[in-house]
């Protein structure tokens, strides 16, 4: 009873990977299809208004410096890296959940590396969600390597 429960929650861990897949695809076509211009725009609206209202407004100041550092060339990379990252992700997922052999080892390495530039990326910005990102990125591989495991293990040798 117990592997029906870990398998469930394997699957149910894969689908919130591929949620967060395709809201990576979604939120990098839509940063390919708005300028930086109209996003640097929208941003000091917002966090100006948000200022007015309450000078000491956390996020608005986060948001209005974030606007003003923001680049053409951050806006490409972050639309690159969304899109391709969901894609890669949305294959892995489908792969998993098909239960497709090769899905499994590339999903370990994948996710690993991906955690990696996690770590990486949290040494330069402290940003905590990265760390719950690991965490969880963690929690998925060590499923899949036992899922991995039991189905090799009902696979027939010739």
């Amino acid at each position: 009873m117990q592997e029906k429960r870990v398998h469930q929650l394997f699957v149910v861990s894969v689908l919130a990977k591929g949620a967060h897949a395709l809201f990576e695809v979604v939120a990098g076509i839509a940063l390919y299809l708005v300028s930086t211009a109209t996003i640097v725009n929208t941003i000091d609206r917002w966090s100006n208004g948000e200022i007015l209202e309450d000078r000491h407004d956390w996020l608005a100041s986060k948001m209005l410096e974030f606007a003003r550092g923001f680049s053409v060339e951050q806006h490409h990379f972050y639309a690159f890296y969304l899109l391709s990252h969901g894609l890669v992700k949305g294959v892995l997922v489908a792969g998993l959940l098909r239960e497709k052999l090769w899905a499994y080892p590339a999903s370990i390495v994948v996710f690993t590396l991906f955690i990696a530039y996690q770590l990486y990326h949290y040494t330069q910005t402290h940003d905590f969600v990265l760390i719950l990102l690991t965490i969880f990125d963690l929690f998925v591989i060590a499923l899949a390597v036992h899922e991995y495991r039991l189905l090799r293990k009902h696979i027939p040798t010739h």
